[in-house]
């Protein structure tokens, strides 16, 4: 551990792989990240079972890259590690038709806590229930481990049966391949709400809402819309990559000293602390999980509005027909992975 870092690092040498081999591993789901554990892990000697239900689109890419595919409660029933990788809004359903092939000594895995934290899933005493949660997009996590190296992660222990429930996310850790780049000890509720905030305030809501009003503020002045594409959309990547290998500082030494002061002086106008706070606060009282909960129960109708409001912005019409012109997607790496399942 680093005297900067508050909490411990962990690394290839830190973690006991064989923990995991000696197991028969359950994935339920093929999605972005469970495609890329299943055969992470097959390649590490570990014995995987993919759990996807009868008619589902995945089974065929599953059987095709040499997995074994079964129902998900077989596939349960048949495992000592169970890896809840479906979407949030189907896992209480799928933990109902699992559970009773959980067994005192099993572990019920998850990369995301938001079911345990917000008590949609309540795992029964006997099992290790812990998370392991890779920093990365699944096809990064896929591609990395390919390439000898590794995406950073988490590890957390929710609920600690046997005592050797962190040894055993360490493992799991390691066979798929997070321990190369290093792997970090959180909690569910650390992990659930800062996850929450980071994507509704910063990374997916925060920027996207900055980008498409910045968008809008130009054209509305006057500006054409490609120019205004360029500025506060296509150009952000440059922005991100930079901050993203060095930190802020590494981009204010890359931009010119007009932009540095610039940003420095005037980009507080545009951030609403008091909103990132109330955001935060519905996250904690659990008053967004409420809501998300309800609005899947009513088949979705204000996700749908809000979808079709984003598809149909100047922006993305603008943006299409900028791409369809420039050559900078030809060298785009892949980002598509398999729907979850």
């Amino acid at each position: 551990m680093t005297d900067e870092l508050t909490t411990e690092v962990y690394y290839d040498d830190d973690a006991d792989v064989s923990h995991v081999t000696d197991e028969t591993v359950a994935v339920l789901g093929y999605g972005s990240q469970g495609h890329a554990h299943a055969l992470n892990l097959h390649d590490s000697g570990v014995d995987v079972v993919v759990g996807l239900r009868k008619g589902s689109s995945s089974r065929e890419d599953a059987k095709a890259s040499g997995l074994t595919v079964k129902t998900p409660d077989v596939a349960a029933a048949e495992a000592d590690r169970v890896v809840m990788l479906v979407p949030d809004t189907v896992q209480p359903a799928v933990y109902e038709a699992i559970q009773d092939g959980l067994e005192p000594g099993d572990t019920l895995q998850f990369a995301h806590g938001l079911n345990i934290h917000y008590g949609q899933i309540e795992p029964q005493e006997g099992v290790d229930v812990t998370m392991v949660a890779p920093k990365s997009p699944g096809h990064l996590v896929r591609r990395t481990y390919d390439r000898g190296e590794g995406t950073p992660g988490l590890i957390a222990v929710y609920q600690d049966a046997t005592g050797d429930a962190k040894e055993g996310a360490l493992s799991y850790a390691k066979a798929i391949g997070c321990t190369r780049a290093g792997v970090i000890e959180t909690t569910f509720k650390e992990e659930v709400e800062t996850d929450l905030f980071g994507e509704q305030a910063v990374l997916c809501g925060g920027v996207t809402e900055m980008v498409k009003v910045g968008f809008e503020t130009l054209v509305d002045a006057g500006y054409s819309p490609e120019m205004a594409y360029f500025e506060c959309l296509n150009e952000l990547k440059l922005i991100v990559d930079l901050m993203y290998e060095g930190g802020h500082m590494e981009m204010w030494n890359s931009v010119s000293d007009t932009a540095e002061y610039g940003g420095l002086t005037r980009g507080e106008e545009v951030i609403n602390r008091e909103g990132m706070e109330k955001i935060l606060e519905e996250i904690q009282n659990g008053e967004f999980t409420r809501e998300w909960i309800l609005e899947n129960q009513a088949g979705r109708p204000s996700y749908k509005q809000y979808r079709e409001a984003e598809q149909e912005h100047e922006i993305e019409q603008v943006g299409a027909g900028l791409r369809e012109l420039f050559s900078w997607g030809e060298q785009q790496e892949e980002t598509e992975a398999p729907a979850d399942d």
